[in-house]
């Protein structure tokens, strides 16, 4: 696989819309086709962005047959399948190959703080198994264990391993991953007030929360990542908005300005997220006008 051509470019982390208790899937219809429109080259289902934790099974599988439905093989489908328990992780990426996804990502376990030999081995467990290629997920502020540069290079060797999302927004990580990963390695941003530095220092896309909102400009930055004005005039333009979509946990604030822009029927979520804090509504929302997208 070259690198970046499949899961290369901008990729959204779907929110999973959600009216009455229940996915919306009017909702869920209307985002895609904004985010067709934006140019987005392939959607992540069952994300930390789509509250994977509160999603039965059934309600994931669900979800994925109708955006496959919607897509219609325009652009790769990607699911997550990480559990904190190596043998649930095998188990649910088994069952999400047979569905005709077109990768998995698989995040680093939580909670348990496994060592790096117990990190390597469980990403290994599962690319043996699995019958579509994985993308390993590297968020250290949510899992507390992170994949060290020298643990991704080695797994970037193991078969089946095609990727990773790397969100710790540190660019000499990127840089130490680059000088041990493998050339055919796809190298996704997870931080997106950084990714036009990660592409412009060889990163190949990024698997991102803003592009809900500003996936065509963001597409556009990718594409300019190398010119050396890209990244300054990006982080000027969109500061404050990354300032918002951040105030409260992923997905709250990106839930709301949807909701605002008339994409979602509600902004609902799942219990323990609960509403963005009225206190931040108004300057939000003159956030959103300032770029037109309110």
């Amino acid at each position: 696989m070259t690198p970046g051509n499949k899961f290369g470019g901008v990729i959204t982390a779907l929110v999973t819309p959600f009216q009455d208790g229940e996915v919306d899937y009017d909702s869920l219809k209307k985002l895609l086709t904004f985010q067709l429109d934006q140019g987005i080259g392939g959607f992540v289902v069952n994300g930390t962005t789509g509250e994977s934790p509160t999603l039965s099974r059934r309600e994931v599988w669900e979800i994925f047959d109708f955006v496959k439905a919607e897509v219609g093989g325009q652009v790769p489908i990607i699911v997550g399948t990480g559990f904190n328990s190596t043998a649930q992780t095998v188990e649910f990426t088994l069952e999400v190959g047979k569905w005709g996804a077109d990768a998995v990502l698989v995040v680093v376990p939580y909670y348990n703080k496994p060592p790096q030999r117990g990190l390597l081995t469980h990403f290994k467990e599962v690319a043996k198994i699995s019958r579509v290629p994985v993308i390993t997920y590297n968020v250290p502020s949510r899992t507390v264990a992170t994949l060290e540069p020298e643990t991704i290079g080695f797994l970037s060797r193991v078969e089946n391993i095609a990727g990773i999302k790397e969100a710790s927004g540190n660019m000499d990580v990127l840089r130490r991953v680059k000088d041990v990963s493998a050339p055919s390695f796809v190298l996704l941003s997870g931080d997106d007030g950084t990714y036009v530095d990660f592409c412009a220092k060889g990163g190949h896309g990024v698997i991102s929360v803003s592009s809900h909102l500003i996936g065509k400009d963001m597409k556009d930055f990718l594409q300019r990542a190398g010119d050396a004005d890209a990244a300054t005039e990006y982080k000027a333009k969109y500061a404050e908005l990354m300032k918002y979509l951040y105030i409260e946990a992923n997905p709250i604030p990106v839930k709301m300005a949807l909701h605002w822009m008339g994409i979602l029927a509600t902004p609902d979520l799942r219990l323990p997220l609960t509403y963005l804090d009225e206190k931040f509504h108004k300057d939000f929302k003159a956030c959103l006008e300032n770029l037109g997208l309110l």
